[in-house]
């Protein structure tokens, strides 16, 4: 299958002798060697709270960091607040993204967070729109950018990091990450981002009820009798609403 062009995509190109110094003090997941494929990173507010989540491709003497485009200018900025004196530069590379099913071609690399989700490339040749991604995400449980993923609001092993290789317990520090270790070691998980049946369709952000009509949470994208829908768990045990729609969650705790 040829791949698309993901049009909602920018690339920007990491360069300078302190580089992946620099990334390492900074973002959730360490970056791999130079030829060994894509890492799945986020950077974090000091409050541990999810700010953006990217790509990160070594290319020997600089680094591509594939993110949103809608998101690519205040992450920049960001980067740019902490380089301070370092010799790090942050421009934008002019790639595409271009992304696809099966097996990666030469030049692309896996997505690091599901085999399901295909392959990334950069700088190739690519086609229309023609994979629906947000049924793949649905359906493997994958947040999206300023969707799931809430700037400032989301901590990101309530969404699943720890399973999408987003996050490296074992790595140096990083931005946020006293609160991130303290959540994975010293909490039990009350909150998070799961699969939900869905009777009807509602606009994503709509508030979902518990059967005795308290808050249990929130629903999002949704596709294919199924929807991705962030919930406390000791309220999410019966059936729900959200608007109009019925919800439930097979594999409520307890």
């Amino acid at each position: 299958m040829t791949g698309e062009i993901a049009t909602d995509r920018m690339v920007l190109k990491i360069g300078g002798a302190e580089r992946e110094h620099f990334l390492y003090g900074l973002v959730t997941q360490d970056l791999k060697p130079e030829g060994e494929g894509l890492a799945y990173s986020a950077l974090l507010s000091p409050q541990g709270k999810y700010l953006a989540d990217f790509f990160l491709l070594n290319r020997g003497d600089h680094i591509l960091l594939d993110v949103k485009a809608d998101a690519a200018q205040a992450l920049a900025q960001r980067l740019m607040m902490y380089k301070l004196r370092a010799d790090v530069t942050i421009e934008d590379s002019g790639l595409p993204v271009v992304r696809g099913l099966g097996e990666a071609p030469a030049g692309a690399w896996p997505d690091p967070r599901d085999a399901a989700l295909g392959w990334r490339g950069y700088g190739m040749e690519g086609g229309q729109p023609e994979v629906d991604w947000d049924a793949l995400r649905v359906s493997h449980v994958v947040p999206e950018t300023g969707v799931e993923l809430v700037p400032d609001g989301s901590f990101i092993l309530e969404m699943g990091f720890d399973r999408l290789s987003g996050v490296d317990h074992r790595k140096g520090c990083y931005v946020g990450q006293e609160v991130t270790a303290r959540m994975k070691h010293k909490t039990e998980l009350r909150k998070g981002l799961v699969q939900v049946e869905i009777e009807g369709a509602v606009p994503v952000g709509t508030e979902v009820l518990a059967e005795d009509g308290r808050a249990a949470g929130t629903v999002y994208t949704q596709a294919d009798g199924r929807a991705l829908a962030y919930l406390r768990f000791d309220r999410a045990k019966g059936p729900m609403t959200a608007g109009e729609a019925r919800l439930s969650w097979p594999s409520a705790r307890g």
